[in-house]
């Protein structure tokens, strides 16, 4: 994962967004609101090294776990631990991509 303060976007790592793409298909399904905006960018990322805008990435986090909430009660205890596992690690991709940059020269 690699982020620049300048452009504001973060790279993701494939994996992480092709399964963010599988579950935000699931909340613009259910139209949960944003997720269509959200998924569409997540697919066009695939054409852009997965660089995607940093709130676009924190709008997908918040959506996931708005369909986790949502579907809680009716899914497969497995597939709502997938749901939240995948908007827990946006989330912490985006919060690792907020902390400075720590250099070994003031160690």
């Amino acid at each position: 994962m690699t982020s620049s303060a300048f452009q504001r976007t973060i790279v993701l790592p494939a994996p992480l967004c092709e399964e963010a793409v599988h579950h935000l298909e699931q909340a613009a399904q259910r139209t949960i609101d944003g997720a269509a905006i959200v998924l569409k960018a997540f697919r066009a990322a695939a054409d852009h090294d997965y660089a995607l805008p940093l709130p676009m990435v924190e709008q997908a986090a918040a959506c996931l776990l708005v369909l986790a909430t949502e579907t809680a009660q009716t899914v497969r205890s497995s597939a709502l631990r997938a749901t939240i596992s995948v908007a827990l690690r946006l989330r912490d991709t985006v919060e690792a991509a907020h902390q400075p940059v720590l250099t070994d020269r003031f160690w």
